[in-house]
């Protein structure tokens, strides 16, 4: 691996901003889209568990009917790509069953030597505290996955907009989530911004580090 430098990685981020308005002309390279993709899969979580589902949106039809439901936002329809991000009704034992033959088929070990890990997790996801909200704790991972995506894109020269200004029920609804076992939390509009979004050159406003940061 050949890390990018500090520069580099403090340029994208300056240059990131939640993007207002897409051009609807410019589409994401297939190439790069797989790569957008491939970081959603790759986003870390608690347990690695993974408790979510990434819905792209392709369908023009689709978007169209999920704008109304989204304050009208012109990012809903006009980005390259529409990801929402969804939790399952249940992180459940068949679940993490699915989970620790994927651990021992691809690292080439039994399930017998992951019993441990198995009854760690069961304690703390199915039997322990955490159960009582675990859809929570789902949608919290969830916003690891959302971070990873809008830096990787970034980080690609592609703009993003996270949107939680939307209606998550009319979401499942119109997507027939529910019937797939997952439920809408946030969605993630990725493209190019178009040249008459003001926003894209205003001064980004962040509080001074020594406000944000403490060293203990």
């Amino acid at each position: 691996m050949n890390p990018i430098t500090t520069d580099q990685l403090l340029a994208a981020q300056n240059w990131r901003y939640a993007t207002k308005q897409f051009d609807p002309a410019k589409k994401i390279a297939p190439a790069a889209w797989q790569a957008l993709e491939d970081s959603l899969v790759l986003s870390p979580s608690s347990y690695g568990l993974q408790p979510w589902q990434f819905f792209v949106v392709d369908d023009p039809a689709l978007r169209a009917e999920l704008r109304p439901h989204s304050w009208n936002q012109p990012q809903i329809t006009d980005a390259s790509h529409l990801v929402v991000f969804a939790v399952p009704d249940k992180v459940d034992v068949p679940y993490m069953e699915k989970y620790l033959a994927r651990i021992a088929s691809v690292r080439g070990v039994t399930l017998e030597s992951l019993a441990f890990y198995r009854d760690m997790m069961v304690s703390d996801v199915i039997a322990g505290p955490r159960q009582a909200w675990v859809r929570e704790w789902a949608a919290r991972q969830l916003y690891i996955a959302l971070g990873n995506f809008m830096a990787s894109a970034a980080l690609l020269g592609i703009d993003t907009c996270p949107l939680e200004g939307l209606d998550p029920a009319k979401y499942d609804e119109i997507l027939g989530l529910p019937a797939k076992g997952f439920h809408t939390v946030v969605a993630c509009a990725a493209g190019y911004r178009a040249e008459s979004d003001k926003y894209a050159t205003l001064p980004k406003v962040r509080f001074e580090k020594p406000d944000l940061i403490q060293h203990l």
